[in-house]
């Protein structure tokens, strides 16, 4: 199937700035605010090929995000794989874009139709509705900082890699795993770089997920109502972090059963949890075929949340951001 058309940045001027200049002064921002180097290694990491970042409003997310963009490898790319949740339709399975650019403020991405064949002829893939596509936001707010970082990693657009969107949807954890060893062969081609979308917690009744672990205690999660006292051991805010840290710990563990059966205790309300699970699929088969020290597992480098909630009726989205060496 031919790719068409452009895909609108169609959250430019509400969730990011649309103006290029002030984009632009914007993300150079968030990026000098991050240090030159983390855990020992001078950003970029070379070798990170791989990064999850959150894709909230940048006023919201875009500092948490910086960490990631400013520890990812393009030195090499070719392509660069963008795998996000769908918010606009129930997705099972994952689906393809159907475009052949997407736009951003900078200009205009080039998706990989090759690739997007090539993954399309496996039969194991939708296409995402064009419609649900424009609306879409977890692939969008990551292209302006990929193209941002392009520009500080080429000399030119001619040298630019190509992009592949794929919408991962709401799979159990053995279609993870398939999807992820479908994704190996990608994986382990060095041209190939992959940004991984997902926020953390979304905390809050109106985001029917109020869980919270009384001293601390998660093998006794509840889940607070209006009627409910506001707790105070620990605060709220502080067992929301709790809970997400336990969530990244999984997810640093290299173990993908052990991040499932985590949200499956917990609950958690990961929107990126499909697309990691499917990552964290891919990399362990790397890792079980050459093991290497601080290789194919993700290491976490900065956690945020849009808020620190004090009462149950507060809520709050958590953000993280960290990088894996391939």
């Amino acid at each position: 199937m031919k790719l068409k058309g452009t895909r609108e940045a169609s959250h430019a001027y509400s969730w990011y700035d649309g103006d290029p200049t002030s984009l632009s002064g914007q993300l150079d921002s968030f990026l000098e605010d991050v240090p030159d180097s983390v855990n020992n290694n001078s950003l970029p990491i070379s070798g990170a090929k791989v990064v999850i970042a959150p894709h909230a409003g940048y006023s919201y997310s875009g500092a948490c995000a910086a960490w990631a963009y400013k520890s990812l490898d393009l030195s090499k790319a070719k392509r660069i794989f963008i795998l996000g949740p769908s918010h606009t339709y129930y997705l099972s399975g994952c689906a393809l874009t159907k475009f052949a650019k997407y736009e951003t403020p900078f200009g205009d991405l080039t998706v990989d139709e090759a690739t997007v064949q090539e993954l399309r002829d496996t039969g194991k893939f939708h296409d995402i509705p064009t419609a649900s596509d424009v609306s879409e936001h977890s692939l969008e707010m990551h292209l302006p900082y990929i193209y941002k970082r392009l520009t500080q990693t080429f000399s030119s657009a001619s040298e630019y890699p190509t992009i592949v969107p794929i919408l991962i949807g709401d799979n159990n954890g053995p279609e993870e795993k398939q999807f992820g060893e479908l994704l190996v062969p990608y994986l382990k081609d060095p041209d190939n770089v992959f940004v991984i979308s997902s926020d953390f917690c979304h905390w809050g009744s109106r985001f029917s997920y109020t869980a919270y672990a009384p001293q601390g205690n998660v093998q006794q999660i509840q889940s607070l109502s209006r009627r409910t006292a506001t707790p105070t051991n620990p605060p709220i805010h502080e067992s929301i972090k709790q809970i997400d840290h336990l969530a990244m710990d999984a997810v640093e563990s290299g173990n993908h059963n052990a991040f499932v059966d985590n949200l499956r205790h917990t609950k958690n309300t990961v929107c990126g949890r499909h697309p990691i699970g499917v990552m964290m699929a891919a990399l362990e088969v790397l890792a079980r075929e050459g093991a290497a020290d601080g290789k194919y597992r993700f290491k976490f480098v900065q956690y945020q949340r849009s808020g620190l909630v004090e009462d149950v009726s507060d809520s709050s989205v958590s953000y993280a951001s960290a990088y894996a060496i391939v």
